[in-house]
């Protein structure tokens, strides 16, 4: 069947339409992309999805067992240094060419772009006005990134979790649709049991997870490495799954040798739906995705936000679960031992008290939008 003769008389959606998605780096900018692509692929089986990504390790991992097509893109981050600025422009050059020569070779017509910010969107993005594609946006920190803010004006719609962030688009705010994060649908029907088995964990005992979310948090696995003797006092009642982040494994496997407490120590898990679901408590960061996924899962959280970034953007994105009651914050001082000061009475007294921790999991389910993905999916595939 031809492309042209391919209209639905139900709506604007032509059959065949190929959907770019391009970010990557972190998990938090491919797992979103993941859901929508799932949703395309849902209300549009013939829709065809390609990502453009970084070439960095996580970003394989996550999508070679996804059966999507992606394509590593030769760019590197931004840099104020003079050099490195040279190096930047010329891997953001060789980067859009291969963008551009992608979707020349298949059917520019009927394409759309869909950025999740980060470094690997600037020449997706730039190919795709150059060839003027339809562009939309998505921007699930409290605060717009800087590619998103630079590339605003290249979007017909930027789709934010939170209300707030429109202003950090000035002009470009009225592009802005609140739609929350998009998550895979595997967050909203969890098989707990399914990670307890996967992991050979006691389904007698509350677990503690911890995370650093895709890349590991050295200053949160110091900090726990650290209380693990008082931790043992739990040791009853708790186990821990402690996802150290592939650089880290090593080190962390090291703090566990003496401790009594059971425990389950990955480099990484992709199952995050499951596990976060058989969490009783969750120990993390709060980047927007890991936000997200600590209230679809309905698991109370204890949010240590990345210390380093100017804008604190991460702290805003934590003050939101704490504002809705269903999380507690913890500044990270990136000092071990005074960080370790400041979060051991929280997290004791959250390990100690089940009335508690049912309350912060009854106010988390208000504020939670399960329609994210579906959502952004219909709107791409409507341009």
């Amino acid at each position: 069947m031809s492309l042209s003769s391919n209209l639905l008389s139900t709506d604007t959606k032509q059959i065949g339409v190929r959907v770019y998605l391009a970010g990557g780096g972190t998990g938090g900018h491919i797992y979103p992309a993941l859901a929508v692509a799932g949703e395309l692929l849902r209300i549009e089986p013939t829709c065809k999805i390609t990502f453009f990504c970084s070439q960095r390790p996580i970003d394989t991992r996550i999508l070679a067992g996804t059966g999507f097509q992606f394509i590593p893109l030769p760019v590197s981050g931004f840099s104020k240094n003079p050099y490195e600025i040279f190096v930047f422009l010329r891997s953001l050059f060789a980067a859009k060419k291969i963008v551009e020569q992608t979707i020349l070779a298949n059917q520019p017509q009927n394409a759309v772009l869909f950025s999740m910010g980060g470094f690997v969107s600037a020449p997706a993005v730039f190919a795709a006005r150059r060839l003027k594609i339809p562009v939309a946006m998505l921007n699930i920190d409290a605060v717009a990134g800087k590619a998103n803010r630079l590339l605003a004006y290249c979007a017909k719609d930027i789709f934010v979790q939170f209300e707030a962030t429109s202003r950090s688009f000035g002009a470009n705010r009225r592009k802005i649709m609140v739609t929350g994060c998009p998550l895979r649908s595997a967050f909203f029907n969890p098989d707990k049991n399914a990670a307890i088995a996967a992991l050979d964990l006691s389904p007698k005992k509350k677990v503690l997870l911890v995370t650093g979310a895709s890349g590991g948090a050295a200053n949160i696995n110091n900090v726990i490495g650290y209380l693990l003797d008082k931790l043992d006092a739990f040791a009853a009642d708790w186990q821990i799954v402690h996802l150290a982040g592939i650089p880290h494994f090593d080190a962390v496997r090291t703090f566990y040798k003496e401790a009594k407490i059971s425990h389950k120590i990955l480099d990484y898990f992709d199952d995050m739906p499951n596990l976060l679901a058989a969490a009783d408590l969750v120990i993390g960061r709060a980047g927007a995705m890991s936000v997200a996924e600590f209230a679809a899962s309905q698991t109370p959280a204890v949010c240590l936000p990345y210390p380093y970034h100017r804008d604190r953007h991460q702290r805003l994105n934590a003050q939101y679960l704490v504002d809705a009651g269903c999380a507690c914050l913890v500044d990270d001082l990136c000092d071990t031992e005074k960080t370790a000061q400041l979060l051991w009475p929280v997290l004791c007294d959250l390990m100690s008290s089940d009335e508690k921790r049912q309350q912060m999991k009854a106010n988390i389910a208000k504020i939670v939008n399960p329609g994210a993905a579906a959502q952004i999916a219909q709107k791409l595939l409507n341009y």
